[in-house]
């Protein structure tokens, strides 16, 4: 079963719906060192989605970037969930993970339309008709760049830019920091700040309840976002850029998913 399992997602490389959600989903986000230290790759919606198994042919990175240096996460062909490793010694643990690249044709224009606006993505529909391609056939690459923040032992210390194309990064520690005047994170594109751009938070509560709200970053690339003891969130970002098609079927356009996940402690 496991076998049929892998080669089924192997021979279904587009699997990763581009319309939906990606993020790191820990078992646990605090650990004592050593304890085992396991967390799912999810896709979906509203913070609900399976889970995907450890398949190197899918994914460019998968790192853990600890207080002391940068460590691969390894594992076996099909590992459910992916990472499934010792935690590291003390303190914040980012773990990063980065797709490779899929192809997605939307069925028809208003789907197309509906996640361009649902996302905030700029002038995407009026610069698809300008460069004169057609509503009956929008196609696109898109590629997942998460991070998720965990705490082992004492948690100290911070996240950092971990180079991905782009990124979400906390500017404060969730596990050790107040945040009762909000979380602030950065928002990144090829390492510099995207100003006035949205950020969606999806906040998950002890008993499943999941809200989403919008947010903007300011000229910084900073969002503050509300955040309560107890709750786990999903920050997600996403760009659009315009790219040049390869060939006649070329998609000519690129979205770049960032993600974080973290849950601030119970007080």
């Amino acid at each position: 079963m496991r076998l049929f399992t892998v080669l089924l997602i192997c021979l279904c490389p587009a699997l990763p719906v581009a319309a939906h959600e990606f993020w790191i989903s820990p078992e646990e986000y605090t650990l004592a060192p050593g304890e085992s230290f396991k967390a799912e790759i999810r896709v979906g919606q509203d913070f609900k989605g399976p889970g995907y198994p450890y398949i190197p042919q899918n994914f460019a990175r998968f790192e853990l970037w600890t207080q002391d240096g940068v460590v691969p996460v390894e594992g076996r062909l099909g590992d459910m969930p992916a990472l499934q490793m010792a935690a590291p010694g003390e303190g914040l643990v980012t773990v990063a993970h980065q797709t490779k690249d899929y192809l997605l044709t939307y069925q028809d224009w208003e789907t197309f339309e509906e996640f361009v606006t649902d996302k905030d993505l700029g002038p995407v529909l009026v610069r698809h008709l300008e460069r004169g391609f057609s509503r009956d056939l929008v196609r696109e690459r898109y590629s997942r760049y998460g991070k998720s923040l965990v705490a082992v032992g004492n948690g100290a210390g911070e996240d950092r830019e971990v180079g991905l194309l782009t990124e979400i990064v906390a500017l404060a520690n969730p596990y050790t920091d107040d945040l009762s005047g909000g979380m602030p994170v950065r928002v990144l594109y090829d390492g510099a700040p995207r100003a006035d751009v949205q950020v969606e938070l999806f906040a998950k509560t002890v008993d499943g309840t999941v809200t989403e709200t919008k947010h903007r970053t300011d000229a910084e690339g900073v969002a503050v976002l509300p955040v309560a003891p107890g709750v786990e969130y999903l920050v997600n970002a996403v760009v659009m850029r315009e790219v040049v098609p390869e060939g006649e079927d070329g998609p000519p356009w690129e979205s770049l998913w960032a993600s974080l996940t973290f849950r601030v402690p119970v007080e």
